[in-house]
């Protein structure tokens, strides 16, 4: 078997490295979400009801779906530090510039654009966690991942809403844009150049062969549907909780409403912590625990009273991402491939969820109010639980596989 050079748990590259993907993270996904929250208020200002207002989000999440389905076959011939670099810059600069259009159509285009080059930073940096990093600790070191991701996500939504209530929810998309400008460039400077020699492959790019060899293991099919539903439950969550806090009879102000996104950081010590939980436990056991707890959060959120929304979106929140952190590490577990494209076709459908139930929410919120959209989380959150039922008991011989 080939030597492989890791980069060593514990020793002063190891913290370097971590704490660059952590940064980068941080400002991948603050970029991505930083206009949720102020979904209405934008809407508002264009005139728009609840449903055209969240393709605001929903478009920057179909671009990086779609990307993900070309970065499933190109994965072998990137740069994994350039292109997330590149990916991370490109997009600040795009959030700098849809604070300054005056047109919703062109921010959507945009938010697109946006989607596409942030496609590849989730992908490859995981890919390039599994490859760089020890692989009994794997699990930690993507929960530390996924916790940059809950912590840019919170810091986003907080800068934008209090600049918005502030001044304008312009200025708040610009100042957030050039703070991530500036980590753009220092994860490319900071991020050690990869360890792992990866045999580039010859010839055209043969993107359906690279579909097939990444559909055709149907333990992976399930867990790409398990993605599909969390995120899409969580974003459509996220999405609509602003117009019913808002509204009487809360009627919230924006800096509050977006004070509301602290629940991430339940998310931030979930992921790592049920990262590291399924290494030793395996990841079925831990991901259905993770539903369970995501189920409990959204049911929490029905009862009126403002304490039980914000302790049922903690609990959501803990149990969606620590759920995201245990998939995502079982798609690098079971594949012995190349773990760019399984990451890849993961992400594709984690983002296919988001933008088309993130949308969807819109529908059962002007149907059915607040309690319709939690319907629909529930069905998907189920169909989860019983996936994953049927699924652990299948893979139980993979999950020992660092034993």
């Amino acid at each position: 078997m080939e030597e492989r050079e890791y980069i060593k748990t514990g020793s002063q590259v190891y913290w370097r490295t971590l704490f660059i993907i952590f940064l980068g993270s941080m400002a991948a996904f603050g970029a991505e979400y930083c206009v949720q929250p102020i979904i209405p208020v934008i809407a508002g200002s264009f005139g728009l009801n609840a449903v055209q207002g969240s393709l605001a989000v929903s478009l920057g999440l179909v671009g990086m779906s779609v990307a993900m389905l070309f970065i499933a076959g190109l994965a072998p011939r990137f740069d994994r530090k350039l292109a997330t670099a590149a990916g991370l810059i490109g997009a600040a600069i795009l959030t700098i510039l849809i604070g300054l259009s005056g047109s919703f159509e062109v921010i959507l285009g945009m938010r697109l654009v946006q989607g596409l080059l942030l496609a590849a930073f989730p992908s490859l940096i995981i890919a390039y966690i599994n490859e760089e990093f020890e692989p009994f600790n794997v699990g930690t070191v993507i929960g530390i991942y996924i916790s940059g991701t809950t912590v840019g996500g919170l810091f986003g939504r907080l800068v934008v809403s209090a600049v918005t209530d502030l001044a304008s929810w312009r200025l708040g998309l610009i100042a957030i844009g050039i703070l991530y400008l500036a980590v753009g460039i220092a994860f490319y400077l900071l991020l050690p150049r990869p360890r792992y020699r990866r045999q580039r492959p010859q010839g055209g790019l043969q993107l359906g062969r690279t579909f097939r060899t990444a559909l055709q293991d149907k333990r992976l099919l399930w867990i790409y549907l398990v993605a599909f539903l969390i995120m899409g439950s969580f974003v459509a969550v996220f999405n609509f909780i602003s117009y019913v806090l808002l509204a009487p009879p809360y009627s919230l102000s924006q800096t509050v409403v977006g004070l509301l996104f602290v629940v991430y950081l339940f998310g931030t010590f979930s992921s790592t912590y049920m990262g590291r939980l399924s290494d030793k436990q395996g990841n079925g056991r831990v991901l259905i625990l993770g539903l369970l707890i995501m189920l409990t959060g959204g049911l929490i959120t029905l009862l009126q009273p403002l304490l039980f929304k914000f302790i049922g979106l903690a609990v959501f929140t803990f149990g969606m991402l620590g759920s995201h952190s245990v998939a995502c590490g079982w798609v690098g577990k079971l594949n012995k491939g190349d773990k760019a494209q399984s990451s890849s076709m993961y992400m594709f459908f984690y983002y296919a969820g988001a933008s088309s139930l993130g949308t969807l929410g819109g529908v059962f919120l002007e149907g059915y109010g607040w309690s319709g959209v939690i319907g629909m989380v529930a069905a998907a959150v189920s169909i989860c639980l019983l996936v994953v039922a049927r699924l652990e008991p299948a893979v139980k011989q993979h999950l020992l596989w660092h034993h």
